[in-house]
Parts: C-alpha cells; structure tokens; sequence
C-alpha cells in the first residue's frame, strides 16, 4: 500500500494530504464508495452535514474493518447553524450519525455574516476542550476574514477547505494561509472534469505518462495542498490513489503551476471571495 504524505495540524497532529470526497454521494452509493475507498488505501474520509450522507458515512467507517484510530474524519457545520448551541447541537448529532466519539476535523462550512465569529470559535474551543473534536477550521474563508478569525484566538484554526485546482491557482490566499500555519484543503480538486479540457495539463499528462487527472492532483500535493477528489467507481477511486506513486518532474511542475486561468466553480449569492 502506498503511504499518503503527511501535513501537521497546529496545535498537533497530522492530517493526509490526500483524502476521500463525498459531496453528492448518497445512501448505497456513498456507502460503497467509501469502503472502496478504504479498501484501497485512504485513511482521510470528508463529507459535511449539508451533504446528508452522515449515517452512509458512518456505516461505511463501521463495516470498513479499519479501526477508527488510523482513520481521520472531517465534517463540517453548515452556515445556517454557527449559533453556539446550534453548533454544539450539529456537532453532537453528527458523531452520533457517523458512529464515533469525535471528529478529528470539524469546519465552519461556508461563513456568515449575521453570526459573530466570537460565538461560533467560543464553541469550537469547547468542543476541543471536551473531546468531541480534535482540530476545527473553516471553508471557503478570505484572507481577511481568516486573519480576523486567527486574531480572536478563541480555537486553533488549523485548515481552511477552498475551490483549488490547476484552473482556479489560488497563490495569494495559499501563502498567506501557510505563513499563518493553516494547512489548505482542495475541494473540486479535479474542477468537476475540467482540468483534462486545459491543453496544458493534458500535454503534462502525455509527457508523463498519466491521465490529467492525475497530473492535477500531483501538482496539488507537490505544491503542499490536501486534495480530497470524490469519485463513485473502484477504477477513479483507484486512479486518484495512484498519484501517490509518482512524481512531477520540476519543468512539468511549473508549467501546471503557471496555467493563467481563473475558473471558479462554486460560487453563490452569500459567497465572498478574494477576486
């Protein structure tokens, strides 16, 4: 088995850089993908509340065999629900759904602007402090709104889970968050499939030998990133897994770091972003 690299989480710990999504898997399907998963080698399984496949999750992680130590989980709490007791009532429903007695990463899923950060990290830090949760971080933040948050000092903000892809190259936000010592998470890693229409990733991808896919999500590890692609079938599942096997020679590296494009594919009306 292929050993996934490592990134550290402050105040301690370690989380996978290269994860399991399951955004818009539900019931069966969810439950088959994340055994898969597991059976292949991931130890790094994400979803979210607003997903509603906690209880496929949790009964995947359950019937795996893998022992719930060597598996780290991450949830998140949706917009709707930052209020202290809503929060602290997600949170507990959310262990119950996915059968564990605490998540090793629990994130503010997108922010809101009604709710003040004092209240929500107030709680997070309890949740840290009563076990129920190891590391908490944040989705979809801005360097302003992160930097704000760091500074109330309330909870270890240890990740924060953007859109980040070979087409939506994020730099500013990346360093900014590294000199922080806030790990970044790659949602959308594949850009839902648009990375293998870029006539830069597929000549990468020819050059080395592997699917643009692949050279999508190398580049994102080799650059420091966790990436969590989702995939349904055992041979995606198993192609994403088999990034951890090579490696992007420097020249192939940089031209994928250098692709000049800004295609942002998740994006609402209560959405704020650096562009």
């Amino acid at each position: 088995m292929s050993s996934v690299p490592q990134l550290p989480l402050k105040p301690e710990g370690t989380i996978p850089q290269l994860g399991f999504g399951t955004w818009q898997i539900q019931g069966d399907a969810c439950q088959n993908a994340v055994r898969t998963a597991l059976e292949v080698g991931y130890r790094h399984i994400d979803t979210a509340d607003a997903y509603g496949n906690h209880e496929d999750v949790g009964e995947a992680l359950t019937t795996s065999g893998v022992p719930r130590d060597r598996i780290f989980l991450t949830t998140k709490v949706f917009r709707d629900n930052l209020r202290h007791d809503s929060l602290i009532g997600v949170c507990e429903r959310s262990l119950k759904e996915l059968q564990t007695d605490y998540l090793d990463l629990f994130l503010v899923h997108w922010p809101n602007n009604d709710v003040p950060m004092e209240e929500t990290f107030s709680a997070m830090g309890e949740l840290i402090a009563n076990g129920k949760i190891r590391h908490c971080g944040v989705s979809n933040f801005t360097a302003k709104r992160l930097e704000k948050a760091l500074k109330l000092d309330l909870a270890p903000i240890s990740n924060n889970q953007v859109e980040y892809h070979p087409l939506l190259n994020q730099k500013r936000l990346f360093k900014i968050c590294q000199k922080k010592g806030v790990t970044v998470t790659a949602y959308s890693p594949l850009a839902q499939g648009k990375v293998g229409e870029n006539a830069t990733v597929q000549a990468v991808a020819g050059r080395v030998g592997k699917s643009p896919a692949q050279v999508a999500l190398r580049w994102l590890l080799q650059r420091g990133l966790i990436a969590i692609p989702k995939a349904s079938s055992r041979a995606h599942i198993e192609s994403n897994w088999e990034v951890l096997d090579f490696a992007l020679p420097p020249g192939e590296y940089e031209a994928m770091d250098t692709i000049n494009e800004w295609q942002r594919l998740i994006a609402w009306d209560v959405a704020e972003f650096d562009d």
